[in-house]
């Protein structure tokens, strides 16, 4: 037996490849569908968390080593296509709310995402989150999917540029005339054309051609090209050197020794990092978990408690190499699955994509947001596909389902686009006089969920 057939039997044997119905090409492609749409977090990660006061190198070679470890451990242990990387919106969390507003120091913003991690891994080990995953109702895992997909779109034309902020009506049509607009709008026609006649990794010929025109569109805000060739392509530090100044400097030094408020705050501060971190791995995970044939005839989801065991580990490792809460990435594992990523292999191809950076980074890091702004959008297109099957005549199901969808965009965050959801549905199940029809383990969650609003309306 060859060498390369041992191969394919090796990773037969790991990731089920003919089960799932894939092939190694295939998980490949997808691998690196999703390395190019989540790229972008190597630059903006280190640029937030600098804010607090970190070493913005230390914080890059974290990003990597984060990402490259938890997709690994996804792909390999759960076999799950998901990748997964420091969230945004915690992170800006961690550096403008916690460090500039509380005053807390960046180390100990580490240890509050170490210790919410650590949390998450035990809530894991009871298989508490499998209990609700499997206790959110049908419905409700539907609207998520949708929800998600407009979260996701929502990112997409922000990136594109085809929406922008208004003074007025918070969001209004972007710049339909400015180039980099136009490109986008090239690089959403060409994918969809590419998608419709079922061309194997659509999305990812679609990234490569916006970012090759890239080179001759200029940016009329700086007077540079889209897309711009590095100085050099290979970059390498020593890793002892670069880890340094983030690598275990998680403090708890003074953490709790304020006044009573400061100590409050303290503690919300571990709640909601453990919340949102909970509530979007949740959501993410029901959101593209069918699109991955994920779900059986019953409509479970079987391993979520792996995968989600594995975000909440991911988050207590990038705390100790000096990165903010590492989750279940949404937006990039559906660009992946959408290109045909069925299993871990898709997550480990990843992951070792996110190793190459620390070589190959100015490379990876020219490749500008609008190349995969039209893979974005296109994701979100295929996730309103759930919407078809729920009777929307019954309020009942149309709430919940309406505020998934809508919450999630007009909030900018997963998580309350999951807890006004269950919400809702509990509401709805309680006002109908079918409240028998919650399961405990949903009455418990709409506890939880009130309780968090009371204490993000309080902190």
């Amino acid at each position: 037996m060859n060498s390369t057939t041992g191969n394919s039997s090796l990773l037969e044997r790991v990731f089920h490849l003919t089960e799932k119905g894939t092939t190694v090409r295939t998980e490949a492609i997808a691998g690196a569908t999703t390395f190019l749409s989540c790229v972008s977090i190597m630059v903006l990660n280190p640029t937030i968390l600098s804010a607090a006061g970190m070493d913005q190198k230390a914080v890059f070679w974290a990003t990597a080593l984060s990402c490259c470890i938890a997709c690994l451990w996804m792909g390999l242990w759960g076999n799950f296509p998901f990748a997964l990387g420091p969230a945004m919106g915690l992170n800006s969390y961690m550096a403008f709310t916690v460090v500039q507003g509380m005053g807390l120091s960046w180390q100990n913003g580490l240890a509050c995402v170490f210790t919410s991690g650590c949390i998450f891994m035990l809530l894991s080990a009871f298989k508490v989150q499998q209990h609700i995953v499997d206790a959110v109702p049908d419905c409700v895992k539907k609207a998520i999917g949708a929800g998600v997909g407009m979260f996701i779109a929502f990112c997409g034309f922000q990136s594109a540029g085809l929406i922008q902020r208004s003074e007025s009506t918070f969001v209004q049509i972007g710049d339909l005339g400015n180039p980099g607009t136009i490109l986008a709008l090239i690089g959403i026609a060409v994918t969809a054309v590419l998608v419709i006649r079922n061309v194997k990794g659509g999305i990812l010929w679609g990234i490569i051609l916006v970012t090759i025109i890239g080179f001759f569109v200029k940016d009329p805000a700086t007077g540079a090209a889209y897309t711009t060739l590095p100085s050099s392509f290979f970059s390498f530090d020593n890793p002892v050197e670069a880890l340094a100044p983030t690598f275990a400097k998680l403090s708890y030094s003074n953490m709790f020794s304020g006044s009573l408020p400061v100590i409050f705050g303290t503690i919300f501060a571990i709640i909601s990092f453990l919340f949102v971190d909970l509530f979007d791995s949740l959501g993410v995970f029901l959101g593209i978990a069918p699109k991955a044939g994920l779900v059986d005839e019953n409509g479970k989801t079987q391993g979520a408690g792996k995968a989600l065991f594995v975000s909440a580990g991911a988050a207590a490792v990038g705390a100790i190499l000096g990165t903010s809460t590492v989750s279940i990435y949404g937006a990039e594992s559906a660009t992946g699955i959408a290109a045909g990523g069925r299993t871990g292999l898709t997550a480990c191809c990843t992951g070792l994509l996110f190793l190459l950076t620390l070589f190959l980074s100015p490379l990876f890091l020219m490749i500008p947001a609008i190349a995969t702004a039209p893979a974005l959008i296109m994701v979100g297109i295929f996730m309103m596909e759930p919407l078809s099957t729920l009777d929307l005549s019954d309020f009942s199901v149309s709430m919940p389902a309406f505020f998934a969808v809508a919450a999630m965009p007009f909030t900018y965050n997963i998580a309350y686009g999951v807890l006004f959801a269950m919400l809702s549905y509990s509401l709805c199940k309680v006002a109908t006089g079918k409240r028998k029809e919650l399961s405990p383990a949903m009455i418990v969650l709409t506890f939880i969920f009130l309780l968090y609003i009371v204490l993000d309306a309080i902190f």
